[in-house]
């Protein structure tokens, strides 16, 4: 497979953390996206282990080799011949008329490739990623665990598209059929959730899996995707699950409409009525009841919540006031003290200009 994708290194960037090193910019220009990535020249390294490895073949052109004496970071010149040499290496695995290091996990995750430039070796395994655990293959491969993670978002999409189907629906029958098929998503994404952690628990450790074990930072992203797609599908579940609870006690009050509409006003059952029945309840069945009572309990928690609120407001504010009293109290002691001594200094000074007239 011919991979459309040009590849240049135009500048390079020093960092120094924590020790000083050379970071190499690899601009890669797809037919509907550019992006650069940075890379040490021991990730470069690695990459020709690992094609060597995966490929069964050197590459067709070395690495630049690497010099014991001199560091690029205080050699501009060494700097640019190393540019050079790298981007010329890139170049001729990507031009090559053997395609073998192209199709190989360490060439695709080393440049954050997507997943068009997967040769037809590797389609059975993405498959067989995409079918969940029971297929024959973990996933192994950040490209089919990413390619993974992007069906399983077209899997909520369309679960979230029946959920709005099924709440537009005027008939029954047309909300049984959309429940079901979002039932269907949420269970095939449940699914593909397992399969999508177990494989990123292969990534953590993908040395013992032939392929570059990915950063600590590409890891944790990964987790806050898959955490993210968790909640998502969570609140989907909710979602239909509200839906079907209120479509239930719709039904509730329609049975009863129906019937006394048929059979005029019926009297309320004595084992329901503890009080008077009200307007609310009277046409509600024993589930409507149930509903309404959580529901009117919910609404007092919250009001009770509020009202926690609000006392522990004023519980601060007079634990503030407290506090102030005691300053205040203690100023003036202080004041007191001042004008007694003052007072004292008066009558002094009386004393003595009573002597002295």
């Amino acid at each position: 497979m011919t991979q459309q994708v040009d590849i240049s290194i135009p500048i390079t960037q020093a960092s120094s953390n924590p020790k000083p090193f050379t970071l190499y910019n690899i601009t890669l220009r797809l037919p509907l996206r550019s992006f650069t990535l940075q890379k040490r020249y021991s990730d470069f390294t690695a990459l020709h282990s690992a094609l060597t490895s995966q490929a069964g073949a050197a590459p067709p052109t070395s690495l630049p080799s690497k010099s014991w004496f001199t560091r690029t970071t205080s050699s501009p010149e060494l700097t640019e011949e190393r540019r050079k040499g790298l981007e010329t290496y890139l170049i001729a695995i990507n031009d090559s008329d053997d395609e073998r290091w192209r199709t190989t996990s360490a060439w695709r995750t080393f440049l954050n490739l997507p997943s068009n430039t997967i040769s037809r070796s590797n389609t059975s395994t993405l498959r067989s990623a995409l079918n969940g655990p029971g297929g024959s293959q973990p996933i192994t491969d950040p490209v089919v665990w990413l390619d993974h993670h992007r069906d399983l978002k077209a899997q909520l999409h369309d679960a979230r598209l029946h959920l709005t189907r099924r709440d537009q629906a005027s008939t029954v029958q047309a909300q049984h059929e959309a429940s079901t098929q979002a039932k269907k998503f949420l269970v095939r994404a449940g699914t593909m959730i397992q399969t999508l952690d177990t494989g990123l628990q292969n990534l953590s450790s993908a040395s013992s899996w032939g392929t570059p074990r990915l950063g600590e930072g590409e890891l944790r992203r990964r987790r806050d995707l898959l955490s993210s797609v968790k909640r998502e599908k969570e609140g989907l579940e909710n979602l239909l699950s509200a839906m079907a609870a209120k479509s239930a006690v719709d039904k509730t009050v329609a049975d009863k409409s129906d019937s006394t509409a048929l059979f005029g006003p019926a009297k309320p059952a004595s084992g329901r009525v503890l009080g008077k029945e009200s307007d609310k309840t009277r046409a509600l069945g024993n589930q409507g009841v149930l509903q309404l009572q959580k529901q009117m309990m919910q609404e007092q928690d919250e009001d009770v919540m509020v009202l926690a609120r609000a006392v522990a407001r004023q519980k601060e504010l007079g634990v503030q006031i407290q506090e102030e009293l005691v300053v205040q109290n203690e100023m003036l002691g202080m004041l007191d003290e001042d004008v007694t001594r003052v007072q004292g200094k008066m009558d002094v000074a009386r004393k003595r200009i009573g002597k002295i007239s």
